[in-house]
């Protein structure tokens, strides 16, 4: 089953959020899903009111921010030397991964639609020759986790937890498998429709990333917590909720205790979501409760962000 909201405690009046934010109540509730993923396993945490942003942060706003501030990108930087001494000098020169659907006939092999692409970067998703001049208002990728915390210092606000972002995805439902309830439903948000990855019928209008907020919210007034593209949380990745369970705003912050058995010794950071390349018959890791594990250095065309704070409190 899906999270189950045990009590929830509603913001005082003299509490609000930014207007990118939704004011989120809070409680005391489990964390993951039982009986689905053994690394959804649950645990009980309990969660301050806190604001989270409405919809994922855009190619305008990263735009803005790095006007303002001059800042560069993981991917628009060389791969250090001493982290890579094994590379030549055009193997580590600026790039990111991108995924590159399978030419027709061509051998399928897991993971192989994903490539390295030297130029990709947030300006350029898919590479030299791509632009974001037409996708001003889709969620910003090829950002690492770095990056994203860069952006949220300079806006004065912070990457979600896990549990934030779990809790806020529910908007208020309980029990239930979606955002929406316990049926799939492909209209509720940008996903990949078809054989993943050989064909995608684009039935909801997208093959790629969607301009934010195009999709129904849920009941927290929350758009593409499901689909559009994954999200980079604050919490550090190990299977399953046990090191949380009991905590009050619980975070995984210890990279030593990070680790994902599928690629042992590499520390990895919790992204939430799904994104528009998630199928039924690949991945349909579309659920609140639903996690997957990403190198926090490492940016791609699929992943992106959004922000979260405390509640602020005004007097008089």
């Amino acid at each position: 089953m899906g999270v189950v909201l045990l009590w929830s405690a509603p913001a005082r009046a003299a509490d609000r959020c930014p207007p990118s934010m939704a004011p989120i109540p809070g409680g005391r509730y489990r964390i993951g899903a039982a009986g689905r993923l053994p690394e959804e396993a649950e645990a009980t945490v309990r969660l301050q009111p806190f604001c989270i942003g409405r919809t994922e942060v855009t190619n305008r706003a990263f735009a803005t921010f790095v006007a303002a501030t001059g800042y560069r990108t993981q991917a628009e930087q060389p791969l250090p030397r001493e982290q890579f001494p094994e590379l030549s000098a055009a193997e580590r020169r600026p790039g990111s991964v991108v995924f590159l659907p399978p030419s027709p006939g061509e051998p399928l092999e897991e993971l192989g639609w994903w490539h390295w692409v030297p130029g990709a970067d947030w300006r350029h998703p898919e590479g030299p020759g791509s632009s974001i001049d037409d996708r001003l208002d889709h969620p910003v990728v090829q950002v690492s986790l770095a990056d994203a915390e860069a952006y949220a210092a300079w806006a004065g606000a912070a990457v979600p937890s896990e549990a934030q972002w779990e809790f806020a995805a529910r908007g208020g439902l309980k029990d239930r498998a979606f955002s929406w309830g316990d049926t799939w439903k492909p209209g509720q948000a940008n996903t990949w429709q078809g054989d993943f990855p050989l064909s995608n019928t684009a039935e909801d209008g997208y093959t790629g990333t969607a301009p934010v907020g195009r999709f129904p919210a849920n009941g927290y007034g929350l758009q593409d917590m499901t689909g559009n593209v994954w999200e980079w949380t604050a919490d550090w990745y190990l299977p399953g909720h046990d090191r949380l369970a009991g905590q009050d705003d619980p975070l995984l912050a210890d990279r030593a205790a990070s680790s994902d058995p599928r690629e042992p010794g590499v520390a990895k950071h919790v992204i939430k979501g799904g994104s528009f390349l998630c199928a039924p018959n690949y991945c349909s890791r579309y659920r609140p409760a639903a996690r997957e594990a990403e190198s926090p250095d490492t940016g791609t065309s699929h992943i992106g962000f959004r922000l979260a704070s405390p509640l602020l409190t005004t007097h008089g």
